[in-house]
């Protein structure tokens, strides 16, 4: 397991202001639904002894990445947030410990609609909301719009015991817009919840989400799972990290063949320095963008 490193032995010349210990999982597909949802519980448990007040999942954590085949068995995995039994348990286990966590789930709204969503819950057990990823899919081992409609819910950010929080979601990363709406909505940190196998987009993984990290000035919490799996031959190569609002790492990134819990502490007032030092909310020409949108 990774040993807790804190962003500001990374700037020694920044005293901690608000350092919040926060947590991210990577795992391997268990075989079945319940035993991969204990086995969350356990890391969430471990977290939580290691002084941890915020969590977070990889992408659908409590099924397998089926999007690898389109067939219809794998609507199963589908559960009503917040509703559904496993945003229902992890709303107990986050008032038990006192821990803020993102769920990330297969949603069924209704019969025949369905969403690629992850739950905020907050450190009381309360739960805050729902982010519905926005971007979907549709490539040879990423057949996701067979599963999923596009989010629809914009993109929220939740004020949680540790500080404001967003979510975006895998293939989302690859769009800057969402990133920028977040920051601009107050996150200070954003979990992205993942399932990315190798290749090209391991290349990516080390690249864009630092740089959003830094062009929105704000932590990153970047969750992938790990291992080949049932369904294709995918090969998650995990790496999951934190990266603070410079682009650095918070402590090393996560192995690319095991599992592993992350524990990092991230100082949040690390986020008002960079942006005196890089006004680049300050510098924005909104009033120049407007032909973005109809392109």
């Amino acid at each position: 397991m990774s040993q807790p490193a804190n962003s500001a032995e990374l700037n020694s010349s920044a005293e901690p202001t608000q350092v919040v210990r926060a947590a991210l999982v990577q795992t391997k597909w268990t075989g079945d639904s319940a035993s991969m949802i204990d086995l969350h519980e356990q890391y969430a448990r471990e977290a939580a002894a290691q002084g941890a007040k915020i969590i977070g999942f990889q992408e659908v954590f409590n099924a397998p990445y089926f999007c690898q085949v389109q067939e219809e068995e794998h609507y199963r995995w589908a559960e009503a947030v917040p509703d559904g039994p496993t945003v229902t348990r992890m709303r107990a286990l986050a008032a038990e410990l006192g821990m803020v966590i993102v769920v990330p789930v297969y949603e069924v709204e209704q019969p025949g609609v369905y969403y690629n969503t992850a739950a905020v819950i907050d450190a009381d057990g309360s739960y805050l909301g729902k982010y519905r990823k926005h971007h979907i899919p549709q490539v040879k081992g990423f057949w996701e719009k067979f599963y999923f409609k596009p989010g629809n819910l914009g993109w929220p950010v939740f004020d949680t015991a540790v500080g404001r929080v967003g979510v975006y979601i895998c293939y989302d990363r690859h769009f800057p817009e969402g990133w920028r709406a977040l920051g601009l909505a107050g996150a200070q940190i954003v979990y992205n919840p993942s399932a990315t196998s190798r290749g090209l987009s391991a290349y990516l993984w080390q690249l864009e989400q630092p740089a959003a990290a830094v062009a929105n000035e704000y932590f990153v919490a970047a969750i992938n799972r790990v291992g080949v799996e049932e369904y294709g031959d995918n090969d998650f190569y995990g790496t999951s990290y934190f990266v603070d609002p410079r682009g650095r790492f918070v402590g090393e990134p996560a192995s690319d063949k095991e599992e592993e819990l992350v524990v990092r502490d991230l100082d949040l007032g690390l986020i008002e320095e960079v942006r005196h030092q890089w006004a680049f909310y300050r510098d924005r020409r909104p009033d120049a963008y407007g032909p973005l949108t109809e392109a």
